[in-house]
């Protein structure tokens, strides 16, 4: 793997300081921004890997912790590995920090967000791109809809209530965007069922957004979370494939 930086940042905002982790290449040239949408469990060494693999293809990664709002992370004690024993005491702990979240001021964040990182001498000129997972899937597919002249390329993988009937679902911006997009779904995910999957994609469609879709057979809801038991290595690969894919073309 080529050689990468990681290190804690902090990133004003309307409301506050977001802490993030910040990974990029240490080769001196600016490289395409991207910003990567945390899990419910946050900001944590796994998702700090992540954002070091695809730092190491050629990209400055920024993971902001999305809860804030609430403290810095883990904004909740956290076991090195998520079993399923544990996890819905963790989900149900969660709770309060995720509340501080609404759509307007993840929006207001995402905005400081992208003016962070198109400000950081460490990127190139240009949209940046985003991607995301459970929850940030949701919130990827909301900054290429809400920040649409800066978002080249949008991912979300096992993403969680896409398209809902709620009046602020996140499909409901499509008509908004100009960003290519790709989402990895997994077919063992009550939070996205087969229906919110048909319903984004008719949305998108509609709206003449250039996507793709798939369904990973026998992926489970947090599949590319290697520190849960819901981790598939294959699924993790194949994702890590479209992701790149994307942002080779776009980025």
């Amino acid at each position: 793997m080529p050689a990468v930086h990681g290190s804690p940042v902090d990133v004003p905002t309307a409301d506050g300081t977001v802490d993030a982790y910040l990974a990029h290449p240490e080769t001196p040239a600016p490289h395409p921004a991207v910003l990567l949408y945390m899990d419910a469990f946050g900001l944590r060494p796994h998702l700090k890997s992540m954002a070091d693999r695809l730092a190491a293809a050629g990209y400055v990664v920024l993971v902001p912790n999305v809860f804030y709002r609430y403290g810095r992370a883990p904004v909740v004690e956290l076991p090195e590995f998520i079993d399923p024993a544990e996890r819905p005491e963790i989900i149900q702990s969660l709770g309060p920090a995720a509340r501080t979240l609404t759509p307007e001021g993840a929006m207001r964040d995402a905005a400081a967000y992208l003016d962070w990182l198109a400000a950081s001498p460490l990127t190139t000129d240009g949209p940046a791109g985003a991607t995301g997972y459970c929850m940030g899937a949701g919130l990827a597919l909301r900054t290429a809809g809400t920040h649409p002249d800066r978002v080249a390329a949008a991912a979300g993988f096992h993403g969680a209530y896409l398209a809902t009937d709620a009046p602020d679902s996140p499909h409901l911006l499509a008509d908004r965007i100009t960003a290519e997009l790709y989402f990895g779904h997994a077919d063992q995910d009550a939070t996205n069922p087969a229906e919110q999957i048909d319903r984004l994609d008719a949305a998108l469609t509609a709206a003449g957004v250039r996507h793709h879709g798939e369904v990973y057979a026998g992926a489970h809801h947090g599949f590319t979370q290697a520190d849960t038991a819901m981790y598939s290595e294959k699924a993790t690969e194949r994702h890590w494939a479209a992701l790149l894919d994307l942002f080779a073309r776009r980025l």
